[in-house]
């Protein structure tokens, strides 16, 4: 009898101990999978921001194939197909996810910048318009201004573009689109006062620059404005302020800002030489 207890209690213990071993396990796996999901979206957040946009892209396809229900990394994959200029695909997959009953308002704002991209202007302005006008982003306001220019609707674009600048504090890129709006339209100082604002918020935005000797051009005045370039932004300039003097007809002024900007760059600049030797000819 003494045997046989001794027995169930050595039976008993193993069973515990088992139970033990099987919940700590189980606690274990779950702890692993949680610190597993929380490097993932870290990942994604990595790939999303600074990866490589190609290698994002790759990383998104290979996981949306492992998990082909997750929606988040549906975002990932739309997302970085936008980061890599490919608008066709992206407008595919985030034109899925917005019929999606989990799809958001950023997810509409996304579709609708790959269509904008694709040139869906009409397709685009309805996938804005399904965004609730209290939902105020700085994506949302800029692209708003895209189409309202678009439309030539000027007074709304102005309001977009003034409501995007201050719901960000790098609003060059935006500054600098809404100067290239007002030179469309003829408004030149207005739109150099622009470029130059989007200047000082990023001194490496060349496009800004370019533009701003584009609105000085158009005026007459020849002259490159005071703000910081390197030797071979210099050259450039001059040759963009050369070919709008010739356009204009003012072809003895542009000929002398070409041999300025031939003299200034500091390799060999074969369009500012090409330029003048066609006038010359």
């Amino acid at each position: 009898m003494r045997h046989m207890k001794t027995g169930m209690l050595c039976l008993i213990s193993v069973i515990a101990l088992t139970a033990c071993e099987k919940r700590e396990n189980g606690e274990f796996s779950k702890t692993l999978k949680n610190v597993n999901v929380i490097d993932e979206s870290n990942l994604n957040d990595i790939m999303l921001s600074v990866a490589d946009p190609n290698e994002a892209v790759t990383y998104f396809q290979r996981a949306t194939r492992e998990n082909p229900d997750r929606l988040d990394l549906q975002r990932g994959l739309g997302k970085s197909l936008l980061r890599a200029k490919r608008a066709t695909e992206a407008s595919v997959i985030l034109g899925k996810i917005v019929q999606h009953e989990e799809a958001t308002n950023d997810d509409r704002i996304d579709y609708a910048n790959a269509l904008i991209r694709e040139g869906k202007w009409k397709e685009a302005e309805k996938a804005l318009d399904a965004v609730p006008p209290t939902f105020e982003t700085f994506e949302r306001y800029r692209l708003e201004a895209i189409i309202a220019d678009t439309n030539k609707e000027w007074k709304k674009a102005d309001s977009f573009y003034q409501t995007a600048v201050g719901l960000t504090t790098t609003p060059a890129s935006v500054l600098n689109n809404w100067g290239y709006s007002k030179l469309s339209r003829g408004d030149y100082v207005e739109a150099e006062r622009l470029f130059g604002e989007a200047i000082t918020y990023d001194p490496s935005l060349f496009t800004a620059k370019n533009n701003m000797v584009l609105a000085r051009g158009a005026r007459k005045n020849y002259r490159l404005p005071i703000i910081q370039v390197s030797q071979t932004e210099r050259a450039q300039l001059l040759h963009t302020m050369a070919l709008t003097a010739i356009k204009q007809g003012d072809v003895e002024v542009g000929k002398d800002l070409l041999g300025q900007a031939i003299e200034t760059h500091p390799q060999h600049f074969e369009a500012a030489i090409r330029s003048l030797r066609t006038l010359e000819s």
